[in-house]
């Protein structure tokens, strides 16, 4: 399934060359993990990496994504997170770019199934400061747009997971379309709880599934 994603990712134009992460956790200690330095589109089962929540290797004979970090700390502050996917999605990354994120409240699909999108202050990838940043923003959110880099999304499955990755761009390109057209204007507040409520809903139906 990890290789699966990643095929799509890639089609789907989120990532390109040796882009991304993908991650599931494997019980209550371990995780699987996407190596370092290969193109996604190209990966096999034999390739992934068996990590400890520790980050010590247990399977695999390639080295684990060097952003592996930011994988262990969402397992670490959220037990319900079973799954991380980190892309690069154009659209959504050029918000970040400029210093702002997707906002959830104009579109009931990104208000939905991805809730809202915080915006992660940089930190140097490939070191602990590129988790350190994200730990304001673990408890309230699953989507997360990393300033001058790219996305993460988390889920209670890797198909959750991967479907917010979509869903975060798809969002980011029809807000850049409207903002061509006019000036967005955002849902009244009683419709924006409504949807909330059906997330919390929605959340809790998934993190209950079998997996």
């Amino acid at each position: 399934m990890v290789c699966t994603i990643c095929r799509r990712l890639y089609e789907r134009g989120l990532i390109a060359g040796q882009d991304g992460n993908v991650s599931v956790r494997l019980g209550e200690d371990a995780v699987l993990v996407t190596p370092a330095g290969l193109s996604k589109v190209d990966l096999c089962p034999e390739d992934l990496v068996e990590l400890g929540l520790d980050g010590t290797v247990r399977h695999g004979t390639r080295r684990p994504t060097s952003e592996v970090a930011v994988h262990l700390r969402a397992y670490q502050r959220r037990a319900d997170v079973r799954a991380v996917v980190h892309a690069h999605p154009p659209i959504a990354t050029a918000f970040s770019l400029v210093g702002e994120t997707v906002d959830s409240a104009a579109l009931a699909e990104v208000r939905y199934g991805v809730g809202p999108v915080a915006l992660v202050p940089y930190g140097t990838p490939s070191t602990d400061a590129a988790a350190d940043v994200f730990d304001p923003f673990w408890t309230s959110h699953d989507a997360f747009l990393m300033a001058h880099h790219g996305a993460l999304t988390v889920g209670a499955t890797l198909t959750k997971a991967h479907q917010r990755m979509e869903s975060l761009e798809n969002g980011a390109r029809i807000m850049w379309i409207a903002r061509s057209l006019g000036h967005p204007r955002a849902l009244p507040n009683e419709a924006l709880a409504a949807l909330d409520l059906l997330r919390a809903t929605s959340r809790n139906s998934e993190e209950e599934s079998p997996r």
